[in-house]
């Protein structure tokens, strides 16, 4: 599989500090990567970084065979190419669902209304907000504005997809219905990069696992070597929290729901 994107060397420093240290990985067409790690850990800087919403201190970004940190690489034409979907949705409020789909690929890819109308209402359908067209973000509900902030990216037909912890800003009950649309774009095929807290999802959809601490890619490999037998001290260390985390946060839904059938019967 060729490679779409290959990080070589990456660094970030936000004056003093050292967010990405010598980040070397690469994303293949078709597969489907998840970055995790603690807070902090530079995942979703790295993220900005691919999609220079961030200028990276040093290294290269290699697209399609060229360094797009070169001087003379037209950046914006590069942006047009990486579908970038945010914890917050991002969506305008002052445009329907329509209106958001449809913006970005008049203004950016100078299509026009008719072409980005029907493009845009393919993928709405796509992610099962077709019905929401006129509605405006205020009017959805958490779950919905991420799915349509989904259909937005997939409508100006990116190579790559990145998720930037697309369910960290979501209620538990609205995470599942947007783990649904990206189960359903990893089955048919599409290049992802995805940062998630959410592991039983990255073990289901990942082709690979990156695991990344204090700036640096700690391990990576399939899920199964990754999530259930890793081979380093401080992934060993990052699973144990998490699933106690989880442990904790399962058992206090469980106490709040017996809490509610008591009061109610």
């Amino acid at each position: 599989m060729e490679n779409v994107i290959e990080i070589k060397h990456l660094s970030k420093s936000f004056g003093q500090h050292e967010v990405l240290k010598d980040v070397n990985f690469n994303v293949r067409k078709g597969e489907v990567v998840c970055l995790i790690g603690s807070s902090g850990s530079g995942k979703s800087t790295l993220l900005r970084c691919i999609n220079l919403l961030e200028n990276p201190s040093g290294g290269e970004i290699i697209y399609k065979g060229e360094n797009i940190l070169n001087d003379k690489h037209d950046i914006e034409k590069y942006r047009t190419h990486l579908g970038m979907v945010f914890q917050q949705f991002n969506l305008f409020n002052n445009l329907n669902v329509l209106g958001n789909c449809i913006v970005g690929q008049q203004k950016v890819l100078k299509r026009s209304k008719a072409e980005a109308t029907e493009k845009a209402l393919k993928y709405l359908e796509v992610v099962g907000m077709a019905q929401y067209q006129n509605a405006k973000p205020r009017q959805l509900s958490g779950g919905q504005k991420q799915r349509v902030a989904i259909a937005r990216a997939l409508a100006m037909d990116p190579d790559v997809m990145l998720f930037d912890e697309p369910t960290s800003a979501l209620d538990p009950e609205m995470v599942g219905e947007v783990l649904k649309v990206m189960r359903m774009l990893a089955d048919e095929g599409n290049t992802m990069l995805i940062v998630t807290h959410e592991m039983e999802f990255a073990r289901e959809v990942a082709d690979r696992i990156v695991f990344m601490d204090k700036g640096v890619i700690v391990e990576e490999g399939h899920p199964d070597q990754v999530l259930v037998n890793p081979t380093h001290e401080r992934t060993k260390e990052f699973l144990k929290r998490t699933l106690k985390k989880k442990k904790k946060y399962i058992s206090s839904r469980i106490e709040r729901a017996e809490i509610f059938f008591y009061i109610k019967f």
